[in-house]
């Protein structure tokens, strides 16, 4: 019987029990792919990880990503979630920088202190910028008005995790925002297939610069507390478009306020004449440690 140890932690968090849940599962080469699905789907959390490796002195470590609907390449607060759980538990030295082998490749991920705290960053994949929508297609599919949409592009943006960016007017918007299933899924999800969909705004709650929902009811989340991998594809997407007048961003964003876990993750993005550098951080706090029984 499986006895792998389980760690609960906190991703994005602004304090205990706020930012986005994982479950991190050590050793678990033993695991079939359907028990990792099986276990994802226990947690109720919109993504669980399984560390494969065991310890290793050159600083990588093979890990899968699950979503209570399938294995997904990349994700961003389980990226971060999981390089905490190396560093606080499989490494003597806590080292500053280590490196995740995803189903997307190596992603560097390093430490660095914010006063008291210890920001958790990652470099991003070279974002893609693929088809855009009709501002009108869009309004339908989260139920709002037209002129709710800001007068900036909505395009599919993927680091890895593809996710439609769209740009709103307020935070009013923002908060009137719901998924309507029918269109959602016939005009968006069927069409082009599993995408995540962020909606952002300027105004928000605190002395941020950004306000964010995520909506992936097709990976079985409605609603995503702090989503690294689309703020990634967020931040490609504000150096690509000017959104700041700018082609060198850092800005804080906001999000999980709709449903009770508060976030804060860190945007990085520089854009040069061959690529677009991305990196996203925050803060990781854990929550307990058990083993699978």
């Amino acid at each position: 019987m499986a006895t792998n140890p389980v760690h609960i932690v906190d991703v994005f968090a602004q304090g205990t029990y706020t930012g986005n849940q994982l479950a991190v599962v050590r050793e678990a080469a033993n695991l079939s792919t359907d028990e990792m699905l099986a276990f994802t789907r226990e947690t109720n959390f919109s993504e669980a990880t399984f560390i494969e490796s065991a310890d290793t002195t050159v600083g990588e470590y093979d890990v899968r990503i699950f979503d209570p609907a399938e294995e997904i390449p990349f994700a961003g607060h389980p990226t971060l979630g999981t390089a905490f759980v190396i560093r606080e538990y499989l490494t003597d030295d806590r080292p500053d920088q280590l490196t995740l082998n995803l189903g997307v490749g190596e992603i560097p991920v390093w430490v660095e202190a914010d006063g008291d705290d210890e920001i958790y960053w990652m470099k991003q994949i070279q974002p893609s910028f693929e088809e855009e929508f009709a501002p009108n297609l869009i309004a339908d599919i989260l139920g709002l008005n037209q002129s709710d949409i800001d007068e900036y592009p909505i395009t599919l943006v993927s680091t890895g995790l593809p996710t439609v960016i769209v740009p709103l007017t307020s935070l009013d918007a923002v908060q009137r925002a719901e998924t309507q299933l029918d269109r959602y899924y016939s005009d968006l999800i069927d069409p082009i297939g599993n995408v995540n969909l962020l909606v952002f705004a300027p105004e928000t709650y605190g002395n941020n610069d950004l306000n964010v929902r995520v909506f992936a009811d097709c990976g079985g989340v409605p609603e995503d507390p702090a989503t690294g991998s689309s703020n990634g594809c967020l931040a490609a997407y504000l150096v690509q478009y000017d959104y700041f007048d700018a082609d060198r961003i850092e800005v804080t964003v906001e999000q999980g306020y709709e449903i009770n876990r508060p976030s804060l993750l860190q945007l990085r993005a520089s854009q040069s004449a061959d690529d677009i550098e991305i990196e996203v951080g925050g803060r990781v706090l854990p929550v307990l440690s058990g083993h699978l029984q």
